[in-house]
């Protein structure tokens, strides 16, 4: 293995980092707006599970993002290192101002912008491609379907409780709900990066004739991704957990329990959502229960804008690395 491709892979693991750095806050906006635990020992919970993940859910997302997005026989290392720094330039902007975007919509739109400057638009699949952005808005919307389905089911149950039990008892459960969360955080978006990595192996021919995950891969992407979780990126907790709608243990929990779900079952299909798509849908959905004004929608709207200009924002970084790339090669 080439110095270079060593390089690739020590850059995706990084951006792997990033993307538990960023989606912190949706793993744990919610314990830590309702004070069931400490942001410490909230980051801890959280990355033990993300890792957790490692031995549960397969690698169903990794092959689709290796295979499905781009032709994996016509990829370079160009390619793929442009859609890296693409990708973590944009994460990196946006985590500075504390949007929670989409981590795996910044990695798509840099492999599609390097791919598109590289060697056209025929490179791309275009089933893929439409799968992946169509589940930009089904996301939110499945997670806030959901949460107020759960929402409305558990209000019932717990309609005669007194409120001190029904504040006790959603504490402790939302320990559980949160690892739920984590766990389906972990699996989706570390397989994000195990495909770039894959497909980075396979692209130069050392991954054999047959398309697959190495375990190596794919226990350094979830040692990455919850190392990323444990140091957190707590303005993005700011903005989703007290700031988009005010949480009480137990819309924390009905939030937490269907983001997961639906994470969960996206990721045995092998959809690679965004985690902060259906995390923030299933926080508005718990917290409209209450009432539709209960939700600062001014900054939901402002998180949607940062959803939506997420793909060309990173493909454009990724288009301009792949451009300085290509000039530098030159020169030399």
């Amino acid at each position: 293995m080439s110095w270079i491709i060593i390089l690739i892979v020590a850059i995706a693991l990084y951006f792997d980092f990033l993307n538990g750095r960023n989606d912190a806050a949706n793993s744990i906006a919610t314990i830590v707006s309702t004070r069931v635990l400490s942001p410490r020992l909230a980051v801890l919970w959280a990355a033990f599970f993300n890792f957790a993940a490692v031995f549960l859910f397969g690698v169903h997302v990794a092959t689709t993002i290796g295979k499905g997005i781009v032709s994996p026989e016509v990829v370079t290392t160009e390619i793929i290192f442009s859609a890296l720094i693409g990708a973590i330039i944009w994460t990196s902007i946006c985590i500075h101002w504390g949007l929670p975007i989409s981590v795996t919509h910044a990695l798509v739109g840099g492999l599609i912008g390097s791919s598109i400057v590289s060697k056209g638009a025929s490179i791309l699949i275009i089933k893929g491609i439409v799968k992946v952005v169509s589940f930009i808005f089904l996301a939110p919307i499945i997670g806030l379907i959901l949460a107020s389905v759960i929402t409305i089911i558990v209000h019932w149950i717990v309609r005669y409780w007194p409120p001190r039990k029904v504040d006790s008892s959603f504490r402790k459960l939302q320990l559980l709900s949160a690892a739920v969360y984590s766990l389906a955080h972990g699996t989706n978006d570390a397989q994000k990066t195990m495909g770039i990595i894959a497909l980075l192996l396979y692209s130069n021919g050392l991954l054999g004739s047959v398309f697959h995950i190495p375990v190596w891969v794919v226990i350094s992407c979830y040692a990455s991704i919850a190392l990323g979780t444990l140091l957190g990126g707590w303005k993005t907790v700011e903005t989703m957990g007290m700031r988009l709608t005010k949480i009480q243990p137990v819309s924390g929990f009905c939030a937490e329990t269907s983001g997961g779900i639906t994470i969960i079952i996206m990721s045995l299909f092998g959809i690679p959502v965004s985690t902060t798509h259906t995390i923030t849908g299933a926080i508005a959905g718990a917290g409209s229960m209450k009432r539709v004004s209960a939700v600062r929608w001014g900054i939901a709207a402002k998180i949607l804008w940062a959803w939506l200009l997420t793909i060309p924002a990173a493909g454009l970084m990724g288009a301009l690395v792949f451009f300085i790339v290509y000039f530098i090669k030159r020169m030399f």
